[in-house]
């Protein structure tokens, strides 16, 4: 089949188009596509699809409207697969509990995939891999459990997902698509499918590792720099400076990057740069800036849970009787992902101080929260007694409570012993401040 009987096939609905993996990458590709073409969204959870078919969004990407009036056909059977000439995965790819890539996830798929892969098709991977995956790893696996060769039966493009969960200016459809293939006519192919629904258009690489390395260099890129200002925290902390003036200070230059400093956790920042130095210690090279980087943000848990038992101390509270509430609990602000978040590391630290942590996320899943925490999220108009309060992601429903609302969450005791963790910088530090709480901030 040429591109342009694809292409064509594709804009008339005589082609389909078939998303694998429908979470905060897949689902809103696959919405998006099916107002230009007929798409089959395909996920192994059947709970997930029951509620898509229900028009409830699990992951609050496009919206409970959106799913409502899409046209996108839902399933959990692969056999629809082989349905679609235009296959576009989207599985996860995380970590291993040593640091190491965890492909399983890509793995399946291609396996799945492969054996409902028909004659013409084209496949494209958007999961973030390290560089080689894609030829040397998913391409065999393709043809093996199909029986057809690639480049002859079947093409393989890349298109590394770039998806900002929880932000609604950077969108789908107004970030530009790299995008990559295995010849030149599978990547014009690609592109002008992709170019139906990206506003901001695409940029054609030359090679598929060209591409898979462009996804993990640019959030190494954005680790290394928020590790920066992580460490300037740690060292700023012990000169009793504030580090978000420094830095707001030093972004009055015009060529200041602006990052600040924070728990660094979600599926991409705080793991893609794993990928790169994991193939960059099999090709016999010892990552020097990029996993020292690593290892600061990885620890800065750590860093916010000894300052807070310092701050305990200090206002002379019996550290294992204090009540700390903790705001946020996703991996970052206005989104309800909890992969990876690092409060889940700030709880088990507290937790060998006998801490157990109150924790509020209007957010967040409650079923998925109870299942990694073991405990049920508290409200946060039920919050009262507390002896620390810690608002670790600025979620807007946080930003919007006053002094007063904050203030009545405390126990009866004086301003000075009220603790407050204020790690995204998102309240007026001088109004706590003057009216003498104890507050702290990265």
């Amino acid at each position: 089949m040429t591109r342009m009987k694809l292409f064509d096939g594709i804009i008339n609905h005589k082609e389909k188009i078939a998303v694998i993996g429908l979470g905060y990458v897949g689902l809103p590709l696959a919405v998006s596509f099916a107002k230009r073409a007929a798409v089959i969204g395909f996920d192994i959870n059947t709970d997930k699809i029951k509620c898509y078919k229900n028009g409830i969004d699990v992951t609050k990407e496009v919206g409970d409207e959106a799913l409502k009036g899409t046209t996108l056909q839902f399933t959990d059977n692969p056999n629809r697969i082989k349905e679609a000439k235009f296959i576009i995965i989207t599985v996860p790819t995380p970590i291993n509990a040593d640091k190491t890539p965890d492909l399983s996830p890509i793995i399946e798929a291609s396996q799945l995939v492969g054996k409902n892969l028909t004659e013409g098709a084209v496949v494209v991977y958007e999961s973030t891999v390290y560089p080689g995956v894609t030829e040397d790893i998913c391409i065999p696996i393709l043809e093996e459990h199909s029986g057809l060769k690639c480049e002859i039966d079947f093409k393989v493009g890349y298109s590394p997902e770039r998806i900002n969960p929880g932000d609604r200016v950077h969108r789908l459809e107004n970030i530009k698509k790299v995008v990559a293939a295995i010849d030149e006519e599978a990547l014009e192919e690609v592109a002008k499918i992709y170019e139906l629904i990206i506003e901001a258009g695409v940029h054609r690489v030359s090679t598929i590792k060209v591409a898979e390395a462009t996804k993990v260099v640019e959030n190494s890129q954005r680790d290394i720099n928020i590790a920066f200002m992580n460490e300037l925290s740690m060292v700023f902390n012990r000169m009793h400076i504030d580090t978000f003036e420094v830095v707001e200070a030093m972004n009055t230059k015009w060529n200041a990057l602006g990052f600040y400093p924070g728990l660094v956790g979600g599926h991409c920042i705080g793991v893609d740069p794993y990928y790169f130095i994991y193939k960059a210690e099999k090709l016999g090279y010892h990552s020097q800036i990029i996993l020292s980087g690593r290892q600061i943000n990885d620890n800065m848990p750590s860093f916010v849970v000894e300052n807070l038992i310092k701050k305990l101390i200090v206002t002379g509270k019996r550290v294992k009787d204090a009540k700390i509430v903790i705001f946020g609990i996703t991996f970052k602000e206005n989104c309800n992902d909890l992969r990876n978040s690092k409060i889940e590391n700030v709880v088990k630290l507290l937790k060998e101080y006998e801490i157990e942590p109150v924790l509020v996320d209007p957010q967040a899943n409650k079923e998925e929260a109870a299942k990694i925490y073991g405990k049920e999220l508290t409200d946060m108009s039920a919050v009262t007694d507390a002896d620390c309060v810690v608002f670790a992601v600025g979620h807007n429903e946080f930003k919007d409570l006053s002094f007063q609302e904050i203030d009545a969450m405390y126990k009866n005791i004086p301003n000075e012993e009220k603790i407050i963790m204020d790690l995204r910088h998102i309240f007026n530090k001088q109004a706590f401040q003057d009216n003498r709480y104890n507050y702290w901030s990265l």
